[in-house]
């Protein structure tokens, strides 16, 4: 990290924050900020205090470490020369002669890389020793960062497992929850690795080891992201990337290795039988998680640099520094996607999409309803399977991440494109009626003369009395935008005070019933109207389209909320409760501390994001946001 530190500091990529601040929520909230500002750069925080505890802490806290395109490269590297490597890989072929085989021969020395090597030696990441009772994570400048987290977490820990024979390694990130000196709850998600490895253990009846490794090469924090199939040890990657074997050292307390040159190493083992309410915590999605159970590490050993350095990051509404940590998976994996999709040329999955949420894709449309056969491949495919909204278009398409991809789908809409499908979902979704399982959307947007356009032109005004009518059984209609006018297919959205579920209004149009909806109305639907998409008045702000994309995708389950009445596709992006059915536990948003943004402005930590309140509302740091509630 010392090194890595350096290297920021000569690409002018670093911040250091000499005022002490608190490792609760105030550390937090200004990375919260910094990685949203347009000129964002690493945050080395070198005071951080805990003051409810009277703490001063020694060791420097960094944060927002691979928040820009620029610093993913700088401590990545060549992302798309990476993705070339590994199509190149992909494709080789035994050699038909001498020539072609001293042509691939570099490539095929290349993996001697690949496996990691164990060092006898202690590791750097060994200096300092604390075993038994010794051990205390509060020496630690471990973050809470939202106000409703049910405690302090590890945000940028390496989680290292391996199976009951030690034949699998793995790697993996997951949130760690402190609950006191020496014991950490692990966010492990029933879809993980870790779970299908925990399950060894508690076959066996025997406690499972687990190692947390921060800092490091910040290749293995990436790596450790990294969707490789179950099997493949992540830290693969980083000799194919480094073109170096990953150094590893054996743990003073388990059978595990872990790099050697990690800041701090956290040690111990996981009862497999044993579990604890982990939770809430405000995470990737912009909401809070519940709190559910989830497996408890007992930690043994915590070992360290002498000078070690604490990375972090905050998660919550976008955009964050997942963006830019997501961007080289999205590239270089792009290839290993294309053996399972062979007419995929390119996807992306726009980081106010939250991800699994919304994926776009460019394909190949070689005959009809190849989307569909595509949409299946990649609902069938690690953790592709928990994309839930998925939109394809084809080769002559422009860019998936141009402004003009808009216009082009909404001219090759239609609702008998639409594949609706349901299955695996992410464990973090709140949208779904069932944990894990919802619906799903596909749109087929390869073809353009397939495309009747019948569509009528209407002001808002008209549209706003159209949709009043439709829509009040199920509360008030405040306000209509239409969007994108000069296509085929416009969006209309509808801010509701909603007081009634949708459905109810959705099966009045279905049903056509006349005594409680006349005729005409369902007419104007048919003629003036394509998609309508509606969400609560009070939450949102319908010129703001990057931050209602972000709402309309995280509330949206398919099968439950999006309705096709003839032509015309209506989607329910409300907050959901008892009234539509919805029996969990509708989640709060990540918002941002009113007090603590006031004191960071107070100490001149923000004196670069312009005007305050305008970037709050923009984003939807705070309630300043929300102006109606």
């Amino acid at each position: 990290m010392r090194q890595t530190i350096d290297l920021l500091k000569a690409h002018n990529e670093l911040k250091i924050i000499t005022e002490p601040l608190d490792v609760e929520l105030e550390i937090p909230h200004l990375a919260y900020l910094e990685v949203k500002h347009k000129n964002s750069k690493a945050l080395l925080f070198t005071n951080p205090v805990d003051r409810a505890r009277q703490i001063s802490y020694e060791t420097p806290v960094l944060m927002n470490l691979f928040g820009s395109f620029s610093r993913v490269q700088l401590l990545v590297g060549d992302t798309q020369g990476i993705a070339q490597e590994v199509a190149e890989l992909i494709k080789l072929k035994p050699p038909k002669s001498l020539k072609e085989a001293l042509k691939i021969a570099p490539k095929m020395l290349n993996l001697r890389f690949l496996a990691p090597k164990t060092i006898k030696e202690k590791g750097l990441c060994q200096e300092v020793i604390s075993r038994g009772a010794e051990v205390d994570l509060s020496t630690i400048p471990i973050l809470k960062t939202w106000s409703e987290d049910g405690g302090r977490f590890i945000t940028m820990g390496q989680c290292y497992t391996q199976s009951l024979d030690g034949s699998v390694r793995n790697l993996g990130m997951y949130r760690l929850q402190v609950y006191d000196k020496n014991h950490l709850g692990l966010h492990w998600q029933v879809h993980k690795d870790s779970v299908s490895l925990l399950e060894e253990y508690h076959k066996a009846n025997k406690k499972m080891p687990v190692s947390i490794a921060i800092g490091g090469d910040p290749l293995y924090t990436w790596c450790a992201t990294a969707p490789l199939p179950y099997g493949l040890f992540e830290l693969m990657l980083y000799g194919f990337i480094r073109k170096n074997r990953a150094k590893m050292v054996r743990c003073v307390s388990n059978e595990l290795c872990v790099p050697y040159d990690a800041d701090f190493v956290i040690e111990g083992f996981v009862e497999p039988s044993a579990m604890r309410e982990e939770g809430r915590f405000g995470d990737h999605t912009g909401f809070y998680t519940p709190i559910e159970p989830y497996p408890v590490l007992e930690v043994s050993a915590i070992t360290h640099k002498k000078n070690p350095i604490y990375l972090a990051t905050v998660v919550g509404k976008p955009p964050l520094e997942d963006k830019y940590l997501g961007f080289p998976t999205e590239r270089i994996f792009l290839p290993l996607l294309q053996t399972t999709t062979p007419n995929l040329i390119d996807y992306y999955m726009p980081e106010n999409g939250v991800f699994h949420n919304l994926i776009l894709a460019k394909i190949k449309a070689r005959f009809p309803h190849i989307a569909q056969q595509s949409m299946h491949a990649f609902w069938g495919v690690g953790q592709m399977s928990f994309v839930k909204h998925a939109i394809f278009v084809g080769e002559n398409a422009p860019s998936l991440q141009s402004a003009e991809i808009i216009p082009y789908i909404l001219n090759r809409f239609s609702v008998q494109n639409c594949l609706m499908s349901e299955g695996v979902c992410d464990a973090l979704d709140h949208a779904s009626p069932s944990f894990a399982q919802g619906g799903k959307l596909g749109l087929d947007c390869t073809r353009e003369d397939e495309i009747e356009s019948t569509l009528e032109f209407a002001s808002e005004e008209q549209l706003y009395k159209i949709l009043s009518e439709i829509l009040r059984v199920s509360g008030e209609v405040k306000c209509v935008r239409q969007i994108y006018q000069d296509t085929r297919n416009p969006i209309v959205l509808v801010g509701i005070d909603k007081k009634e579920s949708l459905k109810k209004a959705f099966l009045a149009l279905e049903q056509a019933n006349l005594e409680s909806l006349p005729s005409a109305d369902i007419e104007s639907l048919q003629r003036f109207l394509r998609i309508v998409v509606i969400v609560d008045f009070a939450k949102n702000d319908l010129e703001n389209l990057y931050m209602l994309l972000w709402r309309v995708v995280n509330n949206t389950d398919a099968k439950r909320d999006i309705k096709i009445i003839g032509k015309t596709l209506l989607l329910d992006a409300c907050d959901k409760g008892l009234c539509d059915d919805y029996m969990r536990e509708w989640p709060k948003e990540t918002d941002c501390t009113r007090e603590i943004l006031d004191k960071l402005e107070r100490l001149g930590l923000l004196s670069d994001f312009g005007d305050l309140e305008s970037f709050y509302r923009t984003f939807h740091i705070d309630k300043s946001y929300d102006s109606k509630m």
